[in-house]
């Protein structure tokens, strides 16, 4: 018997213009980088390390990939959030986060979720075409992680 376990994820950005319309909506793949992996692995042996907390968006392009441990161009003004929920149900794991007017402002093009409201580990990373989000909109990003 051969079983093969693997993460994968999506992640749906929606931006929202200064009254709540909607002006772009995008879902993409994202990438488990390494650390996350361990991060899952470790919680199932009972370490202490914190639980997802937080979101960042960012405004490098590189393509993600495994050994990534943060944002290439993280970093923004407000632009690391907490979550506003953090859920799982069955195999799947949800995470929402709320980037209100003024926070994580400019040419986004990356994000990724964080065990902290700085540094910390790094569950996945992934990159998207630039969602230009002016000063005065708002953007709400929901992350979705299945585990099959």
């Amino acid at each position: 018997m051969q079983e093969n376990i693997k993460a994968t994820g999506k992640l749906n950005i929606v931006l929202r213009d200064e009254n709540g319309n909607i002006k772009e909506e995008h879902t993409h793949d994202n990438l488990v980088v390494t650390t996350g992996l361990q991060h899952i692995a470790s919680r199932m042996a009972g370490t202490s390390q914190g639980v997802m907390s937080h979101m960042e968006v960012g405004t490098d392009n590189t393509a993600a990939s495994a050994g990534q441990t943060g944002l290439i161009a993280g970093g923004l003004t407000a632009g690391r959030q907490g979550l506003d929920s953090y859920t799982a149900s069955g195999a799947t794991v949800t995470a929402v986060a709320t980037f209100a007017a003024g926070e994580g402002t400019g040419a986004l093009t990356e994000a990724g979720i964080f065990n902290a409201s700085s540094s910390g580990t790094m569950l996945c990373r992934t990159v998207f075409p630039v969602v230009n989000k002016g000063s005065s909109d708002s953007m709400s990003i929901t992350w979705t992680i299945t585990i099959s």
